[in-house]
């Protein structure tokens, strides 16, 4: 079944994405005078095609992983005297710099619209409060412990710990001070912790901002009972199934899954010694762990999950917003995160973040299905989280993408006349090597996550 999500969510994910992208070029061009020869979804062989009255070819082809809108130019072809003023190359530069920009805004407000559907949703949160902190810790030197809730983090507030962690990620690689403003337990006293980071997680290839502060989050005990097993990972391999009780781990008991995870992270590669329940029988068990992350980073990984613990009322909160508080909701969050990928790209040119977190397409597939697989809330977050990313990407200033080409218009139009074509063709070989480089980079990292 996780497969059939991972498909469906998949092909959903990008047809409407690269559909509302190509569509705010069409949308534009039209209005600019420009005709539209062909709109296509995909590329390769097309499976269906059709014309409307103005003689646009729309078509959906074989190869979904992207799209394109075709116009009349005279610099890809003849093009009859009668329809020369139709052209894209004899319009305007401030024509020509809206067609190409609608794309990546097309994707910018299709973040907003999911955004806005999902804060009218309303999503169950759990309240950000601190189970543990971590002896000489940065969070202990700060003055943090356990029972505290997580209200704001540099003056923004936090509802959950999705927003926690958001604005963690924010500090990557970073030095300097952060603020944590925490609520007391049983107050309702508000008090500000700081932080001192110095290059903090600079470079780090799997960065874990909460576990590397020295918070553990609070939760309910949870029993060390297999739920859901990795199929490619050392438990299922062994001959672990789910509903086993894991009893005790190299002769040591076990009584929490946190617990047996800490134990096993530090094993990397080790072989160990699991003894379980299954059926009323106890048993032992030896198994080599797998290996995830490089270096000083590698941990033990055993690939399986517990069941799920019940949570207490008083720990969830529902998050919902009217339809007109939704829409100043789905605008914040789709400002916020499109700056956050921005400073992503950013710290990752100056190597401040590791170039491990780029995803490729694997790692979509992956996510899609998973998020497709939670719930309407959850798939519609993903949407507008990929939605952003296209709009942003496309919007960098490398020949071959939008950004590109308008960075071609400014000129022109700053000049008052076109770089030349020569000038022109080495900057789109050179976009195009940058681009297939990053793609190869994506997928190297997509496969290494394997």
């Amino acid at each position: 079944m996780s497969g059939l999500y991972m498909l469906v969510g998949t092909l959903i994910a990008l047809g409407v994405l690269v559909t509302f992208h190509e569509y705010g070029h069409f949308w534009v061009a039209r209005r600019c005078g420009v005709k539209v020869l062909r709109f296509s979804v995909g590329f390769g062989t097309p499976l269906l095609r059709w014309h409307d009255r103005q003689g646009t070819e729309f078509v959906v082809a074989a190869i979904p992983l992207g799209g394109y809108v075709k116009m009349l130019d005279e610099r890809e072809g003849n093009v009859p005297p009668e329809l020369a003023g139709q052209a894209f190359n004899r319009k305007s530069v401030r024509q020509r710099i809206a067609i190409v920009a609608a794309g990546p805004l097309a994707n910018f407000l299709l973040a907003l619209l999911f955004f806005w559907c999902v804060a009218m949703l309303g999503s169950q949160q759990v309240r950000p409060v601190i189970g543990a902190v971590q002896p000489d810790s940065l969070a202990e030197a700060a003055g943090l412990r356990a029972g505290q809730e997580i209200v704001a983090i540099d003056g923004e507030a936090t509802s959950g710990w999705a927003a926690v962690n958001l604005r963690l990620v924010r500090r990557l690689g970073e030095s300097g001070t952060l603020e944590l403003r925490v609520l007391e337990p049983g107050s309702s006293l508000e008090v500000a912790h700081r932080l001192i980071l110095d290059n903090w997680l600079r470079g780090v290839d799997e960065p874990d901002p909460l576990a590397s502060l020295g918070i553990r989050p609070w939760q309910p005990l949870i029993e060390p009972v297999l739920g859901e097993l990795d199929p490619e990972g050392p438990a299922r391999a062994a001959g672990l199934q789910s509903g086993d009780r894991l009893l005790a781990l190299n002769d040591v008991p076990l009584d929490d899954w946190l617990e047996l995870v800490e134990r096993l992270r530090a094993l990397p590669g080790e072989t160990i010694v699991l003894r379980y329940e299954r059926s009323g029988e106890v048993r032992d068990l030896r198994l080599t762990l797998a290996v995830r992350g490089d270096g000083a980073e590698q941990r033990g990984y055993l690939g399986a999950g517990p069941q799920r613990a019940e949570w207490p009322a008083e720990m969830l909160r529902v998050v919902r917003f009217g339809p007109f508080e939704g829409v100043v909701e789905g605008a914040r969050q789709t400002l916020a995160m499109s700056l956050l990928t921005l400073d992503s790209l950013k710290k990752m040119l100056l190597g401040e973040l590791s170039v491990k977190n780029l995803s490729g397409p694997i790692t979509i597939a992956k996510v899609a299905g998973a998020s497709a697989e939670s719930g309407v809330g959850d798939f519609l977050k993903f949407l507008a989280y990929l939605s952003i990313s296209l709009g942003v990407l496309n919007l960098l200033p490398i020949p071959v993408l939008d950004g590109g080409h308008l960075l071609f218009y400014l000129v022109e139009w700053v000049r008052g006349r076109p770089l030349s074509e020569r000038v022109q063709g080495w900057g789109m070989q050179i976009g195009i090597s940058l681009v297939i480089g990053v793609m190869l980079l994506a997928l190297v990292n997509d496969l290494s996550r394997l």
